[in-house]
């Protein structure tokens, strides 16, 4: 049974962060060689990080961590990684991009495909409504590259990647009890673990995202199931062959009524992998649980006949809920010392082209963030500025992926019509399906396509930290005198601000009218 330690009013006691080690075991402290090519600046002060969760989120954030110099502790309730259902993922290039600047290219080169392409077709008929490449000087552009994984042969490289960077990880270690006031995690076992900062990662359903949560039902309308299919099983038919013929690696995407199936090519162990979205059908259960294959089968009665026989010959399948749940308000516990992120903060659809690449994001800007840390009063400043900088951008990113769903699984109707008549004048007139027409330089999914791409989350915490976290530490100092007005918006200086981060930043000034209306004006500093 998971108990959980509710906000209180009262201020969280003060520690040093040599008091705060006591209940935490002996993290390695490896030393790193400050000459790595894709090592960031080190921390000036190292203080000791408990991450609930060894999913991807939680390992991306020891990897980060540890790679700007604090002591990581990682725990998992599951025995061991157990990636043995895991299926495929997709790696979109603001994902790539940063495992690229974490010195992993030539680990992701051994185990990944790069896809340039990707095919639409009708789940009915098989009919091929249109062919999109992508850009290559768009996607260069980005730092990445599109590619295509298994998601255990990720995990296990973010797992390997945060041991040797000396992570600590704990398996069969389930977070009973989180007290965030007083910064302990109690675990079943009995044992108490204490630590600087908490970061919840362990998911939707976790104990950490239940310290923040409203009571607001989620929605469930879909499931997913997952599965792979052996490429020497689909290169022996003549009929499924034509999967492996694309030059440059493409993905497959199937539109129903009320179902839709994506498909790829994987890296590492040669399967093709196979996404199958339709109605929920009672079978839906977790990432650990096989589905019967029956289930699979009957969801795929209404496709075209290839698909079908695809999924005869796929492994036992998983079957997942695509739920939306309510918007997390807070990201941040009122102790200042509680986080949480990846699926825990901002839950997506299972399968969806950036659940992983969110999740990875998450670490990578609260570890530059916290790459800043110099006292212990900057802690709570940190973490509200990963929820401000991170908050919208997954709100964006979940909207899209909830509107990429209801695209391909559109009833039939006047839209569906509309959606199939488009691709099909692109696909005639010998265009990518996603290019503009003539009258436009491209189209707003397109924009919108290149926007989340081109996302680079750890400069976004860097901009954070020239615009407003040296603005904070300047402000401390006693050489530096400001006067604050209140007639200039946050939002003109780019960065839009939640009160509560607005808060702090401004009683640091001593501002005595507080607003989030409220900036700064630089010009006026001596």
């Amino acid at each position: 049974m998971t108990c959980v330690f509710r906000r209180a009013s009262s201020p969280p006691p003060t520690h040093t962060p040599s008091s705060l080690t006591t209940l935490l075991p002996s993290t390695p402290t490896h030393s790193m060689d400050p000459n790595h090519p894709s090592l960031p600046a080190q921390t000036s002060l190292v203080i000791d990080f408990v991450i609930v969760g060894a999913g991807l989120a939680g390992l991306a954030c020891a990897v980060a961590l540890r790679r700007v110099g604090h002591r990581v502790l990682v725990l998992e309730a599951d025995p061991s990684l157990n990636v043995q259902n895991s299926g495929g993922c997709r790696m979109a290039p603001n994902l790539s991009k940063i495992l690229y600047a974490w010195g992993l290219r030539d680990k992701l080169r051994e185990i990944t495909i790069k896809s340039q392409a990707i095919d639409l077709l009708l789940y009915e008929t098989g009919e091929v409504l249109g062919t999109h490449y992508w850009d290559e000087e768009m996607i260069r552009e980005t730092g990445g590259e599109f590619l295509f994984i298994h998601y255990g042969d990720l995990r296990n490289l973010l797992y390997d990647t945060a041991i040797s960077h000396g992570a600590e990880v704990i398996f069969d270690a389930r977070a009973a009890c989180i007290d965030a006031d007083n910064q302990t995690i109690t675990l079943a076992s009995g044992k108490v673990l204490r630590a600087d900062v908490i970061v919840g990662a362990d998911g939707a359903s976790g104990v950490s995202r239940q310290l923040l949560e409203e009571d607001d039902a989620p929605v469930h309308r879909l499931n997913m199931y997952s599965t792979t299919v052996p490429k020497t099983v689909i290169m022996q038919d003549e009929e499924l062959r034509y999967l492996y013929s694309h030059r440059h690696a493409a993905m497959y995407s199937w539109f129903g009524n009320s179902h839709a199936a994506l498909g790829f090519p994987l890296g590492g162990t040669p399967d093709f992998a196979l996404f199958v979205y339709g109605p929920a059908d009672g079978h839906d259960a977790s990432w650990d649980d096989k589905a019967p294959h029956d289930a699979l089968e009957q969801i795929l009665e209404p496709c075209e006949p290839r698909l079908r026989k695809l999924g005869r010959n796929a492994a036992p399948p998983v079957c997942v809920p695509i739920i939306e749940h309510p918007e997390l308000e807070d990201w941040v516990d009122d102790s200042g010392r509680l986080v949480v992120i990846g699926e825990a903060a901002h839950p997506l659809p299972p399968g969806s082209i950036q659940e992983c690449a969110m999740a990875v994001e998450d670490g990578a800007v609260l570890a530059k963030l916290f790459s800043h840390l110099r006292s212990e009063d900057q802690i709570s400043h940190f973490l509200y500025a990963f929820q401000d900088l991170r908050q919208q951008r997954c709100a964006r990113v979940l909207k899209k992926e909830i509107n990429d769903i209801a695209f391909m699984t559109m009833p039939p109707g006047e839209t569906q019509q509309c959606r199939d008549s488009v691709m099909r004048a692109k696909r005639d007139a010998g265009l990518d399906v996603l290019d503009a027409g003539s009258n436009m330089e491209e189209t707003p999914e397109w924009a919108e396509i290149k926007e989340v791409f081109g996302y680079d989350a750890e400069d976004d915490a860097d901009n954070w930290w020239m615009e407003w976290g040296v603005l904070r530490e300047r402000a401390k100092g006693l050489e530096l005198s400001c006067e604050v007005y209140g007639h200039v918006t946050v939002e003109e200086q780019g960065f839009p601000l939640s009160p509560k981060l607005a808060s702090i930043i401004f009683s640091t000034l001593g501002t005595t009218q507080l607003s989030t209306r409220l900036v700064i004006e630089p010009g006026r500093c001596a």
